[in-house]
């Protein structure tokens, strides 16, 4: 007797049990499916500056927050090397002008030399055609008639060779000339590198030295950027990466701004991985972009995938396993498709009218 009231009681208990247990009936209606990505807000043509030498910082002709505009000065660095370089390139390039010159010494030295040899050639010529009509007639000597004959031949070489040695002189320093121009150019362009200027219309973002640090080649000077175009960075996952493409819907949710929800469209995918965090880097811009955005403001994404209508669809935590729901004729698999944060698509295995319970936690 005793065993069959504790039977009744028992079951009595799983009953009421039972009756408490959430149960839903599956719906028709929209869903869809997003692909999740954390969201880095930063200025359209964001830069950083690096200068292209050595030295000191002397100046800045910005604040942090000034907008500026493209070939405005950013910074003044002070070096004293490139002024005296430049000095002497100035001074190179005009000796080499002035030896090119007609008053330079050293063609006109050589001229001089090519004058006297052409004097002394016409002398020679002189002398031996003189000797050379004598002893066709047979007067005079052998050997003096050949000695007047090299001494003009010797005469002829001379100015031959003061005339090439004229014009090689004059190639070398025109060659001098072009390269003492050349190095006063670069050094010239080298000092006028030691002024920093904005390459873009925008604003100044962040200045990381002050005056009087040294400055070298390796280390950014300030951070410019759009001050009225944003972009969206977000940090998608390798495994949802190749679903994405340009075009695709995405809702912004900025930590800056709670329960506002703000759209986007993806315009260029980065095609690198980041191996460090298994990301790729997918850019969006806004549609409706929000009041004041600051850089390095944080939130994260939805970007719309796909979406369906009419879909019978149940809540996900009715979902066991992925593919099994409780009904009140016992485990039921279904097959599954769409599927978001809170819901997934119900393809098979039940109907609309088909009532299925909440697992328990």
């Amino acid at each position: 007797m005793i065993r069959q009231v504790t039977g009744c009681i028992l079951s009595l208990f799983l009953l009421s049990c039972q009756s408490k247990e959430e149960k839903i009936q599956p719906s028709y209606g929209e869903i869809s499916e997003f692909v999740y990505a954390s969201v880095t807000i930063q200025p359209d043509s964001l830069y950083k500056v690096y200068s292209a030498v050595n030295g000191i910082l002397d100046k800045e002709f910005v604040v942090e927050g000034d907008e500026v505009k493209v070939g405005d000065p950013i910074l003044q660095i002070i070096n004293s090397n490139p002024k005296l370089n430049t000095e002497n390139a100035w001074l190179s390039y005009k000796l080499a002008e002035k030896n090119l010159s007609a008053s330079g010494t050293i063609l006109s030295s050589i001229k001089d030399e090519i004058k006297a040899a052409r004097l002394k050639l016409i002398n020679d010529s002189i002398y031996f055609k003189r000797q050379e009509k004598l002893w066709q007639q047979q007067i005079g000597s052998k050997s003096a008639y050949e000695q007047k004959k090299l001494q003009y031949e010797l005469s002829q070489n001379q100015l031959d060779l003061l005339e090439n040695k004229y014009e090689q002189t004059r190639n070398e320093l025109e060659t001098q000339l072009k390269q003492a121009r050349n190095n006063y150019k670069n050094s010239m362009i080298t000092t006028g590198e030691y002024t920093i200027n904005s390459k873009i219309n925008g604003k100044v973002y962040a200045l990381y030295k002050n005056k009087g640090e040294i400055v070298n080649t390796q280390q950014a000077l300030a951070s410019l950027g759009s001050d009225s175009v944003f972009v969206v960075e977000m940090l998608v996952d390798e495994v949802d990466i190749v679903r994405l493409k340009r075009g695709q819907q995405t809702y912004i949710h900025l930590d800056a701004y709670p329960g506002e929800v703000f759209e986007a469209a993806i315009f260029k995918i980065y095609p690198k991985k980041d191996e460090a965090n298994q990301t790729f880097l997918v850019e969006a811009r806004f549609k409706d972009i929000p009041p004041t955005l600051y850089p390095g403001l944080s939130g994260e994404a939805n970007i719309l995938i796909d979406r369906k209508e009419n879909t019978l669809s149940i809540p996900k935590d009715y979902l066991l396993e992925d593919s099994r729901v409780k009904t009140e004729d016992g485990m039921v698999r279904v097959t599954t498709g769409m599927e978001n944060m809170e819901m997934v698509e119900i393809t098979s295995g039940i109907a609309k009218d088909t009532w299925i319970y909440k697992p328990s936690p």
